[in-house]
């Protein structure tokens, strides 16, 4: 019943604008920099998520941006459901992360394309949602070869997966929790637009395949 009279609009501004300040620390950027690797926005597609950051050929630095991508979306959600005990409050921090990572004002708003992030949203929002739709990623890109792939198929099975009538695992989620899902997804398929053209050509990199 909390979540229904839920915390006042002032206080949820507050909650999306620190969400916000922390999914738009770019990591990649950072990292790579204090490590001495140069600029990730100059190195391979010039994304800043730990795909590209793994080109350097540092597989620690690359490791490191993808916990902390993918922990800076849980942390905003869990810090806000719990000070504010509110389902909608973390969902609205980290849908607010999760558009700081995509669109961070310290970068011009050109970041990355928030698949770690997602991961650890939905992990920290319902986790057997987290764990399932890691497992259609995993799925996918095994079958296929194409990394991509693999995350936008994820990204629509979430909010199907939330549907799921699985109490026994926190199934079906929380209004909140499917809301945050089908956000999150949308803005990962535009996000991940070239892409899409790439599979659509036929021309998308595959694991393990040597890029043009």
């Amino acid at each position: 019943m909390q979540d229904l009279a839920g915390p006042a609009i002032g206080t949820l501004a507050l909650v999306a604008a620190a969400g916000y300040l922390l999914g738009s620390i770019p990591f990649g950027v950072v990292i790579t920099r204090a490590a001495g690797a140069g600029d990730v926005r100059q190195i391979g597609s010039g994304n800043i998520g730990a795909t590209n950051v793994l080109r350097t050929g540092r597989k620690d630095l690359a490791l490191a941006t993808l916990l902390l991508d993918a922990g800076k979306g849980a942390v905003a959600l869990l810090l806000a459901r719990h000070l504010l005990n509110s389902e909608a409050a973390g969902a609205i921090a980290g849908g607010a992360a999760f558009l700081g990572h995509l669109f961070p004002v310290w970068l011009g708003f050109k970041g990355g394309k928030g698949v770690a992030t997602f991961f650890g949203l939905l992990i920290a929002a319902c986790w057997p949602l987290g764990l399932m739709a890691g497992a259609v990623w995993i799925a996918t890109a095994y079958v296929f070869r194409v990394s991509s792939l693999g995350a936008l198929v994820a990204a629509v099975a979430a909010p199907l997966i939330a549907l799921i009538p699985w109490p026994a695992a926190g199934l079906p989620a929380s209004q909140p929790v499917l809301v945050l899902a089908i956000f999150t997804a949308v803005l990962i398929w535009i996000r991940h637009h070239e892409n899409i053209g790439r599979l659509l050509k036929g021309t998308e990199p595959r694991i393990g395949g040597k890029k043009a």
